[in-house]
């Protein structure tokens, strides 16, 4: 498989991951890679195309979401059924929801970005508890099989009530729980997968821990991370219909 990554630049782990997807959907969809073929392994792919391994993990774990391969246990990732990543059909609502999806994240990623940078040094012990008690709430509900974006609402919420600054916690009830994605979009597995839902929990894990250390640019940028992974998710979606 060609390197088809350009690395001598600098670039962001999220550009990277983006540029990864393009080029193993590409693949897929033209036919290069065909339903059953294994891909290569993660070491593989890390020196096929220049990039480190959580670029890689990224990476797969969208294309998996979008039903483009499946991992099977002990023996590797595969290409899925061509066909697989349309066996559901969004609603027209949920269509219509798309573009204002990704306008959606864009600002969330500037606005709570900075909200966990400032809650990273703001934040008080209560509101540390409220975020790891609306954490634990979305890990139970997981486990449990149940809606989550409740949880995963009070969760963002909580950082923003940690910043101290009101205009945060105001931008954000604005919007309500469909500022969380995977609500308005009822039809799409991801809403239920518990994989899925386990990875975006631990990105949860990830913003939650820079800010109980008062890591503000490893909070800033584990927010960032969080919300363009999703973005990323949406963006596969929004190039599939």
């Amino acid at each position: 498989m060609a390197n088809g990554l350009r690395t001598n630049a600098p670039r962001g782990r999220q550009r990277l991951a983006q540029q990864l997807i393009d080029q193993l959907r590409g693949q897929i969809e033209s036919g290069k890679l065909r339903e059953g073929d294994q891909l290569p392994t993660e070491p593989q792919l890390e020196a096929s195309f220049g990039v480190s391994r959580t670029v890689v993990r990224e990476a797969i774990a969208d294309l998996r979401a979008a039903g483009y391969v499946k991992p099977v246990q002990g023996k590797g990732v595969f290409v899925s059924d061509p066909k697989s990543h349309q066996t559901f059909s969004l609603t027209p609502v949920e269509i219509n929801s798309i573009p204002e999806t990704l306008e959606l994240l864009e600002f969330r990623m500037a606005t709570e970005g900075e909200a966990a940078a400032i809650a990273a040094y703001r934040r008080t012990a209560e509101q540390e508890a409220a975020m790891r008690a609306a954490n634990r709430r979305m890990a139970n509900l997981i486990e449990e099989g149940k809606p989550t974006v409740e949880a995963d609402y009070e969760f963002h919420m909580a950082i923003a009530a940690a910043t101290n600054n009101r205009f945060y916690v105001d931008v954000l009830r604005h919007f309500g729980p469909r500022a969380i994605p995977r609500g308005q979009f009822p039809t799409l597995p991801d809403a239920s997968d518990r994989e899925y839902l386990n990875k975006v929990h631990a990105e949860h894990v990830a913003i939650l821990s820079a800010i109980a250390e008062q890591d503000p640019d490893r909070a800033r940028q584990a927010m960032r991370d969080h919300l363009m992974a999703s973005q990323r998710r949406y963006r596969i979606l929004a190039e599939s219909q």
